[in-house]
Parts: C-alpha cells; structure tokens; sequence
C-alpha cells in the first residue's frame, strides 16, 4: 500500500565536509537504534523523541542570545526552534501512552537526553550549520522510520489501536482515531522539521545568516 506518498520524501544528498560528516553520524546513530529496537517502533519513538526535542530548545535558546548579544533580529529562527522542541515534545507524550516504556527505558531516556544535550549544544556552538544539518539527517530517518511503522500497522504486524486522548487534542482528530493517524500526523511534523532545518543549514551555509 503506498503511503500517503511518504510526504514527498526528499534526502539532502551531502555536499562538503560538514555534511558527510553530519550525515554519517546520523547513520552511525540509526545502525545502533536498528539493533537495540529492532521492530519495536513504538519504543523506538519514545526514546529518540526525548532526544528530538533537544535541538529546537538549544538552537532556540542560542539563538536567543546571539540575538540580544549582536543586537540583531532573529528572523523568526528562535519561534520557529522553539515551537519544533515543543512539537517533539508533544510526539513524546504521545508515545508514552502508546508504548508504555518500561524502567530501563526510561533510564536510556535520561541517559540519552544528558549525552545528547551536552553534545548538540557543543555542536551548535561551533558549527551551526553542521547542526542543523544533523537535525535534518535525524528527520530524514524518522520519516523514514515512521513510514515502517504505518507499513507495519497497515499489514497487521502492529495493532491499530485508539489513539491517545493526548494526540486526538493535539492534532485535532476525530474523536474516533486510530494510531494510524497518529503516525502520519506525527510523520507529517518530522518532514516539515527535516525541510526546515535543511533550510535553515543551506542559509548559514550560502552566508544568508552569520
């Protein structure tokens, strides 16, 4: 069944240095989600939208001071950032309901958190563009593994079951919604966040911004 023509599925074909190195340790990270999660989508996503949620806050809350310390508009980065941490934040609660994760999980949960914070912020304060590049490499594969997941609802291997009470206020779905929304609602999000910080990398890149 095709779905929903996976949202106009796009990859950003790596272009210099910055780039391959971005896009490979993106793949480095999604070879060890493969082998730790395997199928289990549902406890994939909780753990790796706790780390989703990360970039937006950072990149918003440097962009917030590198606004008040060049005395510079943001051109709309720092909403834009912050509204993306919320949204994954948002996927994270969804998903809570949906996997119920166990109390291993959610020590991975702040040990990823932690690890990944501190890196990303050390990251974006060096290179910018590298990390949004990353941010949009890390959508990349969560469309793609969003796709795996509906594939797999669809052929019976997951069950479609209700959606959360969370999602049905969130996205605002029928009051009869399934989890099968809820995938392609959350898919949805992560395209627009691969594109847009795809975009905003290509505009550091080019000297747009500083």
């Amino acid at each position: 069944m095709k779905q929903e023509n996976e949202t106009n599925a796009t990859h950003h074909v790596p272009q210099g240095i910055s780039d391959r190195i971005a896009y490979r340790t993106v793949r480095f990270l999604r070879f060890f989600a493969d082998l730790f999660f395997s199928g289990r989508y549902g406890h994939r996503a909780v753990v790796l939208e706790t780390v989703a949620a990360v970039p937006g806050m950072v990149g918003g809350a440097i962009q917030h001071l590198h606004s008040l310390r060049r005395l510079k508009n943001d051109d709309g980065w720092i909403h834009t950032l912050l509204e993306e941490a919320e949204n994954e934040r948002m996927h994270l609660l969804t998903f809570i309901e949906v996997a119920k994760p166990n109390r291993f999980e959610r020590l991975l949960i702040i040990i990823a958190q932690g690890v990944f914070y501190n890196a990303f912020f050390l990251l974006y304060l060096v290179s910018s563009k590298t990390a949004h590049r990353v941010v949009g490499y890390l959508e990349e594969e969560a469309v793609y593994s969003y796709t795996e997941y509906l594939e797999g609802v669809d052929n019976g291997k997951y069950e479609n079951i209700p959606a959360p009470q969370i999602a049905i206020d969130y996205w605002k779905l029928p009051h009869d919604a399934r989890l099968r929304e809820v995938i392609v609602a959350v898919r949805a999000d992560e395209a627009k966040h691969r594109d847009v910080n795809h975009g905003f990398a290509d505009q550091l890149k080019s000297g747009e911004r500083d």
